[in-house]
């Protein structure tokens, strides 16, 4: 029987460890120790409520695999009449209920059955927590157990557990902020979409439609028209606003390491996860998670994911426990995903569960005059970086960058006009007032424009009511620039004709965007090139 000045004694070890900065690991394990000593027995267990189960936490003079397994309560009487208890409960040693540690007791024979089992629920807040076991070989081993002393203990185990959970509680979200920190996309407070053009304005009142919802959100358009910047602004005008915003670039995800970057992993789960850490989706809990380039996962991958999205919960690698997130998705891609799930390289399942919103972004040919006014918004960032008083486009400059397609979109504007802007300082000196960027600063030559619109125009149907014969009597020696130039320039003569002059009507019919169209006019000198 332990005397009162060692039961003092090992409640002083208890309650110093409430002021250490132990894992809960070893918190666990040092309690049990001390339990051991203060009521002899061969065995102690702490297991905690998880849905329908008891999973061991920490154990003492059971065998190691006990903490891998997960006792379902009502497959287990004793288990279940301990959670029952609000007291202490003891069983006979001649009890017809199954013990759940029969065969689990370390350093005894695997028949041996346990023959005196003691057990005490814990609570925290006045809520189950879970169970606190004694168990011994030997009938008897605890009728001298004073119950004082056990009531004390149990108060310093619940007093223990709670510890546990507030400092792993307050490590867990200074991680989280951490990792958000890390993660958040870059000037996320910066959501402002340059233009005034038709085409963007459709976009935005899309974007406003569906921030306010709770919508899946596909984001599509090529590279570099401001997919990000979407995002960023669906976000920022939605519930979850004042909560993170987490951009996963999905391209660069390796596939070996894919999981662990979406759900995170539990230490040792692998050669060189040294320390537990948080995936994408749990960093982005309560906020929004951005897919950038989602099209490039692979199709395993794309699997964990969709499990993901259906069931709202996720699993760090290497643990069994399942973690429940709340996440908006927002993905994003330059891809044609109905033709990647036709040719097997998407699944079907995972583009339906992204597409319950999709949002097209317009192409910066598409919107006519926006391109002066990106133009503009850029050249002012660019003279802060540069430390010159104003940039300016030449007369010259804005017809070039009007005239031109922008395959690149608005980061190859933004990148052409960082180096022309390099180019200017340099011919006009950094001291100057005013800086010129002039045509010849731009890396776009004449070729550029050329092709860039034959490309453009090159779904013009060859036979749209002009004669065969109209290409049989090209005259020879013409290069394919002076013949497609001379088929186009007929061609759309022969509508104008048809449409009385109508070049919007003229516009449409021909599918050509109608700023697009009038620079066409101008390039074949047709007419005016006024608007009707």
């Amino acid at each position: 029987m332990t005397t009162s000045n060692d039961f003092s004694l090992a409640l002083i070890a208890i309650v110093a460890d409430l002021s250490q900065d132990l894992s809960a690991q070893v918190r666990y394990q040092r309690l049990l120790s001390v339990m051991k000593q203060i009521f002899p027995c061969d065995a102690a267990a702490l297991l905690k409520i998880e849905g329908r189960a008891l999973r061991p936490i920490a154990v003492n003079g059971l065998s190691r695999d006990t903490l891998g397994r997960r006792f379902m309560v009502d497959e287990h009487p004793r288990l279940a009449t301990i959670l029952l208890s609000r007291e202490p409960v003891r069983f006979p040693a001649d009890s017809d209920l199954a013990d759940p540690y029969d065969g689990l007791l370390d350093n005894h024979q695997q028949s041996l059955h346990v023959h005196d089992c003691m057990g005490i629920s814990l609570y925290q807040d006045d809520q189950p927590w879970g169970v606190l076991t004694l168990d011994a070989a030997v009938p008897g081993t605890f009728d001298q157990i004073e119950q004082q002393q056990l009531r004390t203990f149990i108060g310093l185990t619940e007093a223990t557990v709670k510890a546990a959970h507030r400092i792993e509680a307050l490590q867990a979200r200074v991680d989280r902020e951490i990792e958000v920190a890390q993660s958040q996309l870059v000037d996320e407070g910066k959501t402002e979409i340059i233009g005034n053009s038709q085409s963007l304005n459709l976009m935005l009142s899309e974007i406003d439609i569906v921030a306010r919802s709770h919508l899946t959100v596909l984001i599509l358009g090529e590279t570099g028209v401001g997919k990000e910047l979407v995002a960023r602004k669906i976000h920022s005008r939605s519930a979850r606003h004042d909560q993170p915003l987490v951009y996963v670039n999905c391209a660069a995800l390796p596939e070996n390491l894919a999981e662990s970057e979406l759900f995170g992993h539990k230490k040792g789960a692998f050669t060189g996860a040294e320390h537990n850490r948080l995936g994408k989706f749990e960093i982005a809990n309560g906020g929004t998670l951005f897919l950038d380039e989602i099209g490039e996962l692979s199709l395993a991958v794309q699997a964990k994911i969709l499990r993901a999205l259906q069931s709202g919960e996720i699993q760090r690698v290497g643990s069994d426990q399942h973690i429940e997130v709340d996440v908006r998705i927002i993905a994003a891609t330059n891809r044609d995903l109905k033709h990647e799930v036709r040719k097997e390289r998407f699944r079907a399942d995972l583009y339906h569960r992204l597409s319950v919103y999709p949002l097209i972004v317009p192409p910066l040919r598409e919107r006519g005059n926006d391109v002066l006014l990106i133009a503009g918004y850029l050249l002012e960032k660019n003279q802060r970086r540069f430390g010159v008083q104003g940039l300016r486009l030449s007369a010259g400059a804005r017809q070039v960058i009007c005239h031109y397609a922008w395959p690149g979109n608005v980061r190859e504007l933004e990148h052409l006009l960082s180096r022309a802007a390099l180019k200017a300082i340099n011919s006009h000196g950094k001291e100057s007032r005013v800086v010129n960027i002039m045509p010849n600063h731009l890396d776009i030559s004449e070729q550029d424009i050329l092709d860039n619109t034959l490309a453009e125009q090159s779904q013009l149907p060859l036979t749209s009511g002009l004669n065969q014969s109209s290409i049989a009597n090209i005259a020879p020696g013409v290069t394919l620039k002076q013949a497609t130039e001379q088929y186009q320039k007929q061609l759309i003569q022969q509508r104008l004709q048809v449409h009385q002059n109508n070049q919007a009507a003229v516009a449409r019919e021909l599918g050509i965007n109608r700023s697009n169209f009038y620079r066409l006019l101008k390039r074949l000198a047709i007419g005016s090139i006024e608007e009707n």
